[in-house]
């Protein structure tokens, strides 16, 4: 049971809405590649939309009536959307749920030391990353600093064509003998993995600056107060990611891929965000909610693990004239989601790990795992079979190219998503998503097909489940 390929039956008015969802795609790439640039786009292209900030209405205690469309932020790191519908809450939402943070490397809170006249700034890997991968590269600063006076100030420093890059260092091949002889996980060990900054010494001036032993060190500093009005303590309130650098590109002769860093998951963020602001007047509530820290297990304040949507979920109910804590319960449990996360592309220079018959391929279309989880299915949502049908009938009904997979083989490894969160509330949960090249490489690869089939899927969700 092969699946068709959607390329082959694209008309020209298709290919031009195809190329032009992929354009704005690969803008919003490059604009969000943190957790807080993403919320910060999301914010700005909703409120265009029309979206009011929930906590702005509470304030004024505006009622809610269907037709509204609102937005909740959750420390500038995770957005929820909706759209009030014609039915009451109480009867359940549609929900295009995905997660937008990224395998990366984060500056630790103590970072900046000199060793042998080269600055460095220390760090901690974030999520699952071969870290062989990371060296050599043009790496970005994107964060935050925060001051003790309340102000807070914005590092973006390698996107520019003007301005500098970071890098990790490697071991030159011909004294590598030793290093060649390590395991791949060991190749480079996640404390070598520092940013060099600097090399060059602070030109000592006055009597104290000559009897400072660590120079470059100090001319580090004196840039960072010079440029940004940071002193070297204000790191300890920091949140400073090291992302690759450079844009989003098109791939291949054909230009038919995308080749970019945080495909996992804006991929699937990103359409599911399209697809809410393009709906009118749904009968069920639609939501479109996007969330932190799934790629360390969903937890802390912005994670789904969290009480955000549900808190959210409450207030909106209220702000409808219509709460109560058993409606709630109900609305929670009558709901339908796609929980979106990206899926392991089939790629030929591997084929050993997959099994062909359950695997995603690039230009099938959307792809949907009944079940994700490792190995026995542990730590899996998986997804009852009336509601594939249900889902399968949507897709058909509106035209949607989609495909089914599993990641990997079965004693292969595997991985999660946050459906099964969504899950403990007795929701209906599938997983959808794009598939991928380069899984949490620093540079990934979708399909251009696969986007726009996602984003026709998420819209069709979200009018007719």
């Amino acid at each position: 049971m092969e699946r068709r390929n959607a390329w082959k039956v694209y008309d020209q008015t298709e290919l031009e809405k195809l190329d032009k969802i992929n354009e704005t795609y690969k803008n919003c790439l490059d604009d969000g590649k943190t957790e807080r640039e993403c919320i910060t786009l999301a914010v700005k292209k909703a409120e265009a939309a029309g979206y009011k900030n929930l906590k702005e209405l509470q304030k004024e205690h505006v009622k809610l009536k269907a037709g509204d469309k609102v937005y909740a932020v959750c420390m500038d790191k995770s957005i929820v959307l909706f759209i009030i519908g014609q039915e009451p809450l109480e009867n359940g939402m549609n929900i295009l749920g995905a997660h937008i943070d990224s395998p990366r490397i984060d500056v630790k809170q103590n970072p900046l030391y000199e060793n042998e006249e080269l600055a460095y700034l220390d760090t901690h890997y974030y999520g699952g990353i071969k870290k062989y991968q990371w060296v050599t590269l043009p790496l970005a600063l994107h964060g935050v600093i925060a001051k003790k006076d309340g102000s807070v100030v914005a590092i973006n420093i390698g996107e520019k064509p003007e301005d500098p890059v970071f890098g990790v260092s490697d071991l030159l091949i011909h004294l590598s003998g030793d290093q060649m002889e390590k395991k791949g996980a060991k190749v480079i060990e996640g404390e070598a993995l520092d940013i060099l900054v600097g090399s060059m010494p602070l030109e000592a001036k006055t009597e104290e600056e000559k009897k400072v032993k660590t120079l470059v060190q100090a001319n580090v500093l004196k840039i960072l107060k010079e440029t940004y009005g940071v002193e070297e303590e204000d790191f300890l309130s920091a949140e400073i990611e090291i992302v690759p650098a450079g844009q989003a590109r098109d791939y291949g002769f054909d230009r038919s891929m995308i080749m970019g860093y945080g495909h996992d998951d804006r991929v699937c963020a990103y359409p599911s965000f399209s697809a809410i602001m393009e709906m009118e007047a749904p009968e069920r509530t639609s939501v479109c909610l996007l969330v932190d820290k799934e790629e360390i297990g969903s937890v802390g304040a912005t994670g789904m693990q969290s009480r955000f949507f549900e808190n959210m979920t409450a207030e909106v109910m209220n702000a409808c004239g219509d709460y109560c804590e058993l409606k709630l319960r109900r609305a929670l449990q009558n709901s339908k989601v796609l929980s979106s996360d990206v899926s392991a592309a089939f790629d030929p220079n591997y084929p050993s790990v997959m099994e062909k018959k359950n695997a995603a391929y690039f230009g099938r279309g959307l792809v949907f795992n009944k079940y994700t989880g490792s190995r026995g299915k542990s730590g899996s949502n998986d997804a009852g079979a009336e509601y594939v049908a249900e889902i399968r009938k949507i897709m058909d009904d509106n035209q949607v190219y989609f495909q089914t997979a599993e990641l990997g083989k079965v004693d292969q490894g595997g991985g999660g998503t946050i459906a099964y969160i969504l899950g403990n509330y007795n929701m209906q949960v599938i997983d959808s998503g794009v598939a991928v090249l380069n899984m949490h490489a620093p540079w990934e690869i979708i399909s251009k097909a696969d986007l726009y089939e996602a984003k026709c899927g998420y819209k069709a969700f979200l009018k007719d489940a």
